[in-house]
C-alpha cells in the first residue's frame, strides 16, 4: 500500500508540530473569578497526513493533572477535516469534522457531546484552531444552547518553545 501524499491541508495541520507551552482560562460562573489553568503540549506527525498532539496540565490548587491526546487529518474524499479528542477527565470519545474558514487562518471542528445540562442528553460543541503567528495558536471551546446560540466556555493560548 502505498502512503497518501500530503495535500495543503495536511500541511495546514503540520504549522502545529513541535512543543507548545499553554494557558488555559475557562469561563467563569457570574461574579467569580475564572482559574487559569497551565500546561504542555507535544504535537508529532503520524505520517505525513495526521498530526497527534499529547498535553498535560494542571488545575490551580493542585488537584488532577489531566492528560489530552487529539488526532487530526485531513479526508480529501470527504474534502473535510477530520479527527478525535480523548482526555483522561472524562470518558467521552470526541469526534471532529471541520473545515477551514475563510481567512484560512482557524480551523472550525465540530462535533457533539454531553451537554452542560447534566441530563444524559448531548448537544452540539465546536473546537476552533487559530493561528495568531507561527508561534501562537489559539484554542477556542463552544457549545450550542437550546436557542441556537454558541456560548463559549474556554480559551487556550499556545506558545512554541521548539519547532517540530
Amino acid at each position: 500500500m502505498e502512503s497518501p501524499k500530503a495535500g495543503p491541508e495536511h500541511r495546514w495541520l503540520q504549522r502545529m508540530l513541535g512543543e507548545w507551552r499553554w494557558e488555559s482560562e475557562p469561563m467563569a460562573e457570574p461574579g467569580k473569578t475564572p482559574a487559569v489553568h497551565t500546561g504542555t503540549d507535544r504535537v508529532r506527525s503520524l505520517g505525513e497526513v495526521w498530526i497527534v498532539s499529547e498535553g498535560n496540565g494542571g488545575v490551580p490548587g493542585g488537584g488532577t493533572h489531566p492528560n489530552m491526546v487529539m488526532s487530526l487529518g485531513y479526508d480529501p474524499e470527504r474534502g473535510r477535516f477530520v479527527g478525535t479528542f480523548i482526555a483522561s477527565m472524562m470518558t467521552h470519545l470526541w469526534v471532529y469534522d471541520g473545515a477551514l474558514d475563510a481567512s484560512g487562518e482557524t480551523l472550525v471542528l465540530d462535533t457533539s457531546g454531553p451537554s452542560f445540562t447534566g441530563d444524559g442528553t448531548t448537544a452540539p460543541y465546536r473546537d476552533s484552531i487559530t493561528f495568531a503567528s507561527d508561534d501562537h495558536r489559539i484554542l477556542r471551546s463552544e457549545y450550542q444552547g437550546p436557542d441556537g446560540t454558541w456560548n463559549g466556555f474556554m480559551v487556550a493560548h499556545y506558545h512554541r518553545t521548539t519547532s517540530g
